[in-house]
């Protein structure tokens, strides 16, 4: 496969694993073993912050109040759409029955987790729209306690946007604490809280580390790296706009990588002259992680045809992936390893992050290749269970007997055979291991 590369990430998106996970190991231990004192220890520490930890009706009120009734009606339509598409998410999982053999039958049924706790950012940005993401799909579940988590400001609290859009959201508890100590407080049930048997949201890597090492005694929706983006795009795309979508995402972090795939020099070399002047008109904490991440993680990619750029897409596998090309439907067909994909320059990748319905915690660092992102999906568990007659019950012992003898698993096959024993005693059956 031929690729042209126009500019070439000097750097990959990477965490120091060994010195992060030293010490959030060493975090969850001590809080696991000192409880509610060692949380608030390490909340004081690194929070900076000694007010309420689990919020009242009071204090959610307050914040409510201190919201703009502009900002309320854009938080209400957000959830708004990311509550009727998790419904619609919701209803393709259905309870099924099959009658596997005459008498015997076999069924799936979905059941939502009890206790959901939801992670939301809320450091260098408040990320309103992470707990409507998070809350919103946990309550369409059917989960029966959520919790929203999220780190204080530094003498003020979580910020009051957060509060209201957790509260409107179906959250039945709103906990002040960050980091580490917030992940371990839901998962080990602090504060009076149910212990949390799914943990969601995005953070940082200590929050990434603190998941992937409690995964196992509490689920995770998935272990997020550095958001990163791709546009895909040929001559009839718009530069400035693929220019502006590839900046938006830049600033995300200092090592969020942005890549455009396109099939067409002109455009790319346009884009590329184009980046530097926009990120230079951000805010200043907005262009420094745009101009980081742009000048270490970028990558512009040109290829011969629309075929090798939806095969390099498919290799990149990235969390977000928008199409500004020419024949949509095939690149909707043609395409297979993206976290949420934007079709045409009418949509982009702040719409789903922000308010369009679809949700914006999505698989990072090419995990797109096997999993897709949270929705209302990862909050049940998929059980199933049988039941059947008697004469249903006899092929199925059967063969389990024979099976089990060949593998070796005596006590497992005399469970068969003592079924088959009782239900048909003036019969006889064959069920060594060699027939």
């Amino acid at each position: 496969m031929a690729r042209d590369y126009l500019k070439k990430a000097t750097k990959t998106a990477s965490t120091d694993a060994g010195d992060v996970r030293d010490t959030v190991q060493t975090i969850l231990d001590d809080i696991e073993k000192g409880g509610d004192e060692a949380a608030l220890r390490y909340a004081q520490k690194f929070d900076q912050y000694q007010g309420k930890i689990l919020l009242g009706e009071e204090e959610i009120a307050a914040a409510s109040v201190l919201v703009s009734q502009r900002l309320k009606d854009d938080i209400a339509f957000a959830h708004d759409n990311v509550r009727r598409f998790a419904e619609v998410q919701k209803e393709t999982m259905r309870d099924v029955e099959l009658e596997v053999v005459p008498g015997l039958i076999a069924g799936q049924k979905s059941i939502p987790c009890v206790a959901a706790g939801c992670y939301v950012p809320g450091g260098r940005y408040s990320h309103i729209a992470s707990a409507i993401m998070t809350v919103t799909t946990a309550k369409v579940a059917g989960c029966q306690h959520i919790v929203a988590c999220s780190p204080p400001r530094m003498g003020e609290g979580i910020a009051p946007a957060i509060i209201y859009a957790a509260n409107l959201c179906g959250a039945d508890s709103i906990l002040s604490m960050g980091g580490v100590q917030g992940v371990a407080a839901m998962t080990f049930g602090l504060f009076g809280l149910p212990k949390a048997d799914i943990l969601v949201g995005p953070g940082n890597q200590f929050v990434a580390e603190a998941k992937r090492i409690l995964f196992g005694r509490v689920g995770i929706d998935m272990i997020a790296g550095p958001t990163d983006s791709l546009i895909l795009a040929d001559k009839t795309a718009d530069a400035e706009i693929v220019a502006t979508d590839l900046v938006g995402q830049a600033e995300h972090g200092y090592n969020s990588p942005v890549w455009l795939v396109t099939s067409d020099q002109t455009l790319a070399k346009k884009v590329m002259k184009l980046v530097p002047g926009l990120i230079a008109e951000l805010p200043e904490v907005n262009r420094m992680n745009a101009e980081a991440a742009w000048r270490d993680y970028a990558e512009v990619i040109v290829c011969d045809d629309r075929e090798e750029m939806a095969a390099t897409s498919d290799e990149y596998a990235p969390e977000h992936l928008t199409v500004q090309a020419a024949d949509l439907p095939w690149w909707l067909d043609r395409l297979q390893c993206y976290g949420s994909l934007f079709l045409g320059e009418e949509t982009t990748v702040a719409f789903g992050d922000k308010a369009s319905g679809t949700n914006h915690v999505l698989p990072t660092s090419r995990s797109a290749k096997y999993t897709g992102g949270l929705s209302v999906h990862k909050y049940m568990k998929i059980v199933t269970w049988q039941k059947s007659t008697r004469e249903g019950a006899k092929p199925i012992a059967e063969a389990t007997a024979r099976i089990a003898r060949l593998e070796g698993m005596e006590g497992h096959a005399r469970t068969a055979d003592i079924r088959l024993k009782k239900y048909f005693p003036d019969e006889q059956f064959d069920l060594t291991a060699n027939g």
